[in-house]
């Protein structure tokens, strides 16, 4: 899936922080931003790296995770534009909670602390969008943890292939993420997770093309996962 922001505006269209400002002050957060560019695989940040910008994402997408002292890997969740990553750290000057690895082709923009907290003072409403942010990310890891409670594997499979097709209303979604990627989000080994997607082809739910996943039933897949079906 290529995943952008949408070309109807500047470059913060659609970024839930900066709808409140007015336009002027959106330019010159453009202004003060250094645009990025990080290729597929490439490391963001790491995990207790000082937490000193905030990234804006323009298009590709971000997987966020977490690292056992074994060197096993949690993926807690995918960043896709409009939306950032970094903001919690900004807050607090605290060390960064969690590693960022592009898992697309990525384009950004990074807004510096001292630029993100001077507009913070300038723009307060802008700590409502942060505390939605917050709130969000309480309630992501809530559900992640009830998930591994009450949901079997392949359940836990199935919901995180809903959560990466989105809101796309496509008959079919393609899927960048490979299995060892999706294994780290479902929280499953990569055999037991394998096992699953070859259940789920069987059905003919998705299929695969080396290291796409293409989902062809998207409502077989929520009613799999306990979601509802739209």
């Amino acid at each position: 899936m290529d995943h952008r922001m949408p070309d109807n505006g500047d470059a913060l269209t659609g970024v839930d922080m900066f709808a409140g400002l007015e336009p002027e002050v959106r330019q010159r957060v453009i202004a003060t931003a250094v645009p990025r560019t990080y290729r597929k695989g490439q490391i963001i940040f790491v995990e207790h790296d000082p937490g000193e910008s905030l990234i804006i994402l323009k298009r590709g997408a971000v997987a966020i995770f977490r690292t056992a002292p074994t060197g096993e890997r949690a993926v807690l969740t995918v960043v896709r534009p409009p939306d950032v990553l970094g903001e919690v750290s900004l807050l607090d000057a605290s060390a960064r909670s969690a590693s960022a690895e592009a898992i697309e082709d990525c384009q950004a923009l990074s807004l510096s602390r001292s630029a993100f907290i001077d507009l913070v003072h300038a723009n307060p409403r802008i700590l409502d969008a942060v505390m939605r942010s917050v709130g969000a990310l309480i309630r992501r890891l809530t559900e992640q943890n009830t998930d591994h409670v009450f949901l079997d594997l392949p359940g836990r499979v199935a919901k995180t292939l809903v959560r990466l097709a989105g809101e796309s209303q496509a008959p079919m979604i393609t899927i960048e993420l490979n299995q060892s990627q999706l294994a780290e989000m479902a929280g499953g080994s990569r055999q037991s997770v394998n096992q699953a997607i070859g259940s789920f082809a069987s059905r003919g739910w998705l299929r695969t093309e080396g290291r796409r996943i293409v989902v062809t039933d998207l409502q077989a897949l929520r009613r799999r996962a306990g979601m509802s079906v739209n």
